[in-house]
């Protein structure tokens, strides 16, 4: 039977916030089909999974120069767990650089034909050009990519695509992420001084692929003809105060579901193409009213328009004023979000027939 072995750059359990690696916390917690891990040693250990050890001492800083392989410290631990009569799937996740080396590692050891590439991406676009994408796609054996768009993205990009495709759509709790009954619901807005306001939430490092320029411009035109609204910026501390915006800062992880089950309106006006979008998702589920750019992977996040409003052109302004004014005085009537799609107990089932197939087509 073929094992599982997941590289990964950070140690796992990851102690700070990520959203692949919570993902994967999740999964190696509960019934999982991993059975190595190579990385640096984490603070603490899962039981269900074996670990190889990447070393970064003095030593293996030497030999990496030496040897001019920044990931040899990989192949290290990979020797340690592989047998030349076992097959296995690697799995790697948006590390590009080392598959090259991983390639000529396992040629040189004559285990190329015994193992399975799978190479999990959580961008959107194409990362290579088009014709040097061709090299890249033929080291390895499945990409595992975000949505179906991506994948279409890929295929209309490249001339040549000589791989397999998975689609595997990210995952959060949703138990922890789910409406409140609107008497809860009242009774903390009221505890936080806004219980006769329609809240509005953007939530996101400040950077300007983010957009938070975008709708603070937008909410500047709509807060001056009504005060009956707040928005709160959520994981950036203020630059200029503007009026009707309060800026909450770092909101601890676990505070974060009760912010968005509080809101009534979620922004996400990202100017990138987005993989995917997490938070969308924790808004969607937490009941909140969502308007979002259709970049990337969004609009298939949102089924295109079902599961809430998306702004075609979302560097324009107006856009953006006026689709905050229409969800005030107008909001469109969108379909309740099913409480298992997008959930981390479906990307677990997904993973695990992910393993599965890679695994029919191995052996």
């Amino acid at each position: 039977m073929s094992k599982v072995i997941l590289i990964s750059q950070l140690p796992l359990p990851f102690s700070k916030i990520g959203s692949w690696t919570t993902l994967y916390k999740n999964y190696l917690e509960k019934e999982h089909s991993i059975d190595y891990i190579v990385c640096p040693e984490p603070e603490e250990k899962w039981n269900s999974v074996k670990y190889s050890f990447v070393l970064n001492d003095k030593l293996n800083k030497l030999q990496k120069r030496w040897n001019k392989n920044s990931y040899l410290e990989y192949f290290k631990a990979l020797t340690k767990i592989i047998a030349p009569d076992e097959k296995y799937i690697i799995q790697i996740i948006d590390n590009f650089g080392i598959v090259k080396p991983l390639l000529k590692f396992l040629e040189e050891k004559g285990l190329r034909k015994n193992c399975y590439i799978q190479f999990f991406y959580h961008g959107f676009a194409p990362y290579f050009e088009n014709f040097q994408g061709r090299n890249f796609f033929e080291s390895i054996d499945e990409m595992v990519v975000l949505t179906n768009d991506s994948y279409l993205a890929h295929k209309n990009y490249y001339t040549v695509l000589p791989t397999r495709f998975s689609v595997l759509h990210n995952g959060i709790d949703t138990a922890k992420f789910s409406p409140l009954l609107p008497q809860e619901k009242q009774l903390l807005k009221q505890n936080k001084g806004v219980g006769d306001k329609k809240v509005f939430v953007w939530c996101s490092q400040d950077r300007p692929k983010k957009g938070l320029h975008i709708i603070l411009d937008a909410w500047k035109r709509v807060f001056s003809t009504r005060q009956d609204i707040v928005l709160w910026v959520i994981g950036t501390e203020a630059k200029n105060p503007q009026a009707g915006v309060e800026y909450l800062g770092k909101v601890p992880n676990n505070e974060i579901a009760t912010y968005l089950q509080m809101a009534d309106c979620y922004l996400f006006p990202t100017l990138w193409h987005e993989g995917f979008g997490l938070s969308l998702i924790e808004a969607l589920h937490s009941g909140n009213y969502c308007i979002a750019s259709a970049i990337g992977g969004v609009s298939e996040v949102l089924q295109y328009g079902k599961l809430g409003k998306l702004i075609e052109k979302p560097h324009f302004v107006s856009e953006w004023e006026n689709a905050m004014i229409e969800f005030i005085e107008n909001p469109i009537e969108f379909e309740t979000i099913p409480k298992n799609l997008y959930s981390t107990n479906n990307w677990n089932l997904e993973m695990n027939e992910i393993i599965s197939n890679a695994k029919k087509s191995l052996e």
